[in-house]
């Protein structure tokens, strides 16, 4: 199958010119190996069947062995012999060359076994599952960067994408493995097989603790009902434990949240709590969040058709959607997100932050109607901030570059009053 071009690739070509081996993390499936593959010279994988045993022997009595090859040399699923980290960032020093290793995982690393951060040799860059633009179904119409270097400039564009393609997209996620299967039935099941791997085998995999697969399981399903919320974490293990008598503590439930976030199943949203309210007007806690819409839509045994007749529901979907499509496009300047949210209902569902210190108030509104809620919501948290650097002169606030409104509609357009409406399958980088 032809390779289809990543965002992720230019900043892996940059991370291999500037450091000595690169680490690439993120969810299962959402094509670190292909990525890296396109730019290894040599590749050892540590779950191949044939030499796994071979392999990990050879890590635990002389893993520098291991190492030898043509440059860059891919070492994937590393996590399986954790060894091989201080054995990579000894060899960068011994060449002291970039572009030496490219090192993947589906694990954050974990520090307890290994001996040296490897700050200055080992890079880090985190792979997300594929946005609409590297799919092929946003037109990529719009630039996010174009509209960061040039706010002023008037926008006018067309999605192509209906609002049922947009949910289908949405419920088959941004899996590379779909793009093989030509029956859509197919391309629905890998998110519901991605999440039946995470509880039957990943969720004690991943640190060797053994975990009860229905709970994992229950986790899953009421994050999902909870996403795109600020949902306490009391909430959600309540939630879980009146499920079928299920019993779950405090630390355990902790516990496998930890490993889901280690997996980069859970990928929750902090919250942006700038100096224009007091501290106890703005919500602190973390916006509920999976890496990839489909994992909600699979782990809640939802379907297209279902979603077609619950747009409420969809709409929170929606939102993941667009925040896993921000933090790929913006991926290369160091994008993070976050959201601001007050008790007086003032918010901002998404903060898109550069690393210049550059942002972007976002708003995700499904239908057009909503479009001058989320309008009116920026609009007001500009003027706070505004009013704000008024009276606090020596410490002013930086106040936002863009306001952008994203929907599930048709057309790109500027507001008057400055705000840009951008459907998401107009969007790219």
């Amino acid at each position: 199958m032809k390779y289809l071009q990543r965002i992720f690739d230019v900043l892996l070509k940059a991370h291999l010119n500037a450091m000595g081996a690169v680490l690439i993390e993120g969810p299962k499936w959402c094509g670190k190996t292909t990525t890296a593959a396109q730019y290894a010279r040599s590749i050892i994988s540590l779950q191949n069947t044939d030499h796994r045993e071979e392999y990990l022997a050879t890590a635990a009595t002389k893993p520098s062995f291991l190492l030898e090859g043509d440059v860059p040399r891919l070492i994937d699923e590393w996590q399986d012999a954790p060894m091989l980290w201080d054995a990579v960032r000894t060899k960068v020093d011994e060449r002291g060359l970039p572009g030496q290793f490219i090192l993947t995982g589906s694990n954050a690393v974990d520090n307890s076994k290994i001996h040296h951060s490897g700050t200055g040799r080992i890079s880090r860059m985190e792979m997300l599952p594929m946005s609409l633009w590297e799919y092929g179904e946003s037109n990529g119409s719009v630039s996010l960067m174009d509209m960061f270097d040039n706010p002023e400039k008037e926008i006018f564009a067309q999605s192509e994408l209906t609002m049922e393609e947009i949910i289908f997209s949405a419920c088959r996620g941004g899996w590379p493995a779909t793009l093989n299967l030509k029956d859509n039935k197919a391309k629905l099941l890998v998110a519901k097989e991605y999440i039946k791997s995470v509880y039957k085998n990943d969720i004690s995999r991943i640190d060797g603790v053994k975990r009860n697969q229905k709970l994992t399981r229950m986790i899953l399903k009421s994050y999902a009902r909870n996403i795109s919320t600020l949902a306490k974490s009391t909430s959600i293990l309540s939630d879980v434990t009146a499920a079928d008598n299920i019993e779950c503590s405090r630390p355990t439930f902790e516990s496998y949240i930890e490993a889901l976030e280690k997996l980069f199943v859970i990928m929750d949203i902090e919250a942006w709590c700038p100096a224009i309210r007091s501290k106890t007007v703005v919500q602190s806690r973390p916006k509920r969040a999976f890496c990839d819409p489909s994992i909600a839509v699979a782990a809640l045994d939802l379907t297209p058709e279902a979603l077609m007749t619950q747009l409420k529901t969809f709409g929170f979907i929606f939102e993941q959607m667009c925040a896993r499509d921000l933090r790929v496009y913006s991926a290369a300047y160091d994008g993070a997100l976050s959201y601001y949210r007050d008790r007086y209902g003032l918010e901002a569902d998404l903060v898109l932050h550069l690393s210049d210190g550059r942002y972007a108030l976002i708003e995700c509104k499904l239908g057009s109607r909503e479009i001058n809620d989320g309008a009116a919501h920026l609009l007001q948290l500009k003027r706070l901030i505004q009013e704000y650097n008024e009276k606090e002169k020596q410490v002013p606030l930086r106040e936002p570059d863009l306001l952008i409104v994203m929907t599930g509609g048709s057309m790109a357009y500027t507001r008057p009053d400055g705000v840009k409406v951008i459907p998401l399958a107009c969007l790219k980088d």
